[in-house]
């Protein structure tokens, strides 16, 4: 898997390269995920260009976006595609933990998460982010890459991967953040701070008890047969 977190000012951003898809392996410099690029600084800008990127996938909400704009440069179009219904403080308000989150984002936006797939298809290098690149990111590309054939076991570690990457310091105050304006919410840190691999591992459980198997949802809301053999085609390199 490349290590590919070095884009100065931008928060958990890294390369699904290098992922065990049956025989084959995912491409380096192919699909990118990652935190919002809000603060993004030059040398940040130069390793973006370098990156080439060609389309942004943006999972924010209209006030996350304002509130965060980001920090880009010329080159790659941005799309826009919110995943949310409701503001994100609505999730710390309601107290939900990640596996509800997760299961009202399959069931509430199936239809923009199959946008998103397609987005990736369209299109490469390309970059999913939202705030975090925790939730909306950690399933949209999860969902994307056992689309084109990855193995879950290594998909599943990738999201995982994300909590490692956002540094305690981070996490402290943007818990203390949270904890001023939801004194009463006891899944702070769970929703602010985690990405545990068993929370992936239902999500995908539930998907195939549902439809057959991950893939088979993105289907059932609209991904055609081609588009899915495209998405392999893109992001899988077989073996040589």
């Amino acid at each position: 898997m490349s290590d590919l977190t070095l884009i100065s000012g931008a928060l958990n951003f890294r390369d699904t390269g290098g992922l065990p898809a049956g025989s084959g392996v995912t491409r380096q410099g192919m699909l990118f995920r990652s935190g919002n690029l809000a603060t993004v600084d030059e040398r940040g800008l130069e390793a973006l260009r370098g990156l080439a990127l060609r389309r942004i996938i943006d999972l924010r909400d209209d006030e996350e976006v304002v509130r965060a704009p980001s920090i880009v440069g010329e080159g790659p179009e941005t799309i826009r595609v919110p995943l949310f219904h409701g503001s994100v403080g609505s999730f710390f308000q309601r107290d939900v933990g990640l596996d509800e989150l997760y299961r009202s984002m399959i069931d509430d936006s199936a239809d923009r998460v199959v946008d998103v797939v397609r987005g990736v298809i369209g299109v490469q290098p390309v970059l999913v982010h939202c705030t975090v690149g925790k939730d909306r990111t950690g399933v949209t590309v999860a969902l994307t890459l056992l689309a084109a054939g990855v193995d879950l076991d290594a998909v599943v570690a990738d999201y995982a991967r994300t909590e490692r990457m956002l540094p305690e310091a981070r996490n402290r105050e943007v818990v203390r953040r949270i904890r001023s304006v939801h004194p009463d919410a006891t899944r702070i840190e769970e929703l602010a701070t985690r990405s545990p691999a068993p929370v992936m591992s239902a999500l995908m459980s539930e998907l195939t008890e549902r439809y057959g198997a991950p893939v088979e949802f993105l289907r059932a809301h609209g991904l055609a047969d081609d588009e899915i053999a495209e998405l392999r085609r893109v992001l899988v390199a077989p073996s040589s």
